[in-house]
């Protein structure tokens, strides 16, 4: 796993995977700013509390609305540019192919629409899930545990079907996921705390995609890796 994570790092040389980068970057910029604007405008132009004495309250609806909103910029940024890079996997997956497997012949792929729309369930499935776990706050030494397990588990599987079906069917896929899910769960892990590391979770996802390459094509056997 840390090997392929160390040839996804040096897939920044490829044009392609920057291309990707800043997109997903300037989206994800675009996304929480908006967002971040307009709670913030809600917030200045909201008064729940009216009175001499009651002025001190807005002040602390005013502090806790901008902690929700960081707090939510935190649980949406993984579901956002893992959105985007899901969208834009093909460059990255084929750029990674062309350096290190120039042996495999094209990719099917999968339709646009079959793209996009995975990757919308995978968001809508992302922030649903993490909204629940906000239960665990109350038990703190429970929560990190369980959060980045619940996002391993997703984040891993989501990438690894991403990379394995532009080659295998649903069924080959599954059938490859289910033998390497102890080693696709840790992957996932290592994705979900990457994410949550401030600066390094800008490059994740695009390091996530190429280390997927990888690995698939080291679980599926037979295939021989070119070095460099």
């Amino acid at each position: 796993m840390f090997s392929a994570f160390a040839k996804a790092l040096g897939q920044f040389g490829d044009p392609r995977t920057r291309r990707v980068f800043w997109i997903g970057i300037l989206v994800a910029t675009a996304t929480f700013a908006g967002l971040w604007a307009a709670v913030f405008y809600l917030l200045a132009s909201t008064q729940a509390f009216d009175g001499p004495w009651l002025g001190w309250l807005n002040w602390v609806a005013d502090i806790l609305g901008g902690a929700a909103t960081l707090w939510l910029t935190w649980i949406l940024f993984p579901a956002v540019i893992t959105l985007v890079v899901g969208v834009m996997l093909e460059s990255i997956a084929e750029a990674v192919e062309e350096r290190h497997y120039p042996h495999l012949p094209k990719a099917q792929g999968q339709p646009l629409l079959a793209s996009v729309g995975g990757a919308l369930r995978f968001a809508a499935i992302l922030v649903l899930l993490n909204f629940v776990l906000l239960v665990f706050l109350f038990f703190p030494p429970v929560f990190p545990f369980v959060f980045y397990a619940v996002n391993g588990y997703l984040l891993g599987r989501e990438y690894f079907e991403l990379v394995a079906l532009r080659r295998l069917s649903p069924a080959e896929a599954r059938a490859l996921r289910q033998r390497h899910s102890a080693s696709l769960l840790a992957t996932g892990v290592t994705i979900a705390l990457l994410l949550t590391v401030p600066l390094v979770n800008l490059v994740t996802p695009v390091v996530a995609t190429a280390a997927m390459v990888h690995l698939f094509e080291s679980w599926r056997g037979g295939v021989r890796r070119i070095p460099g």
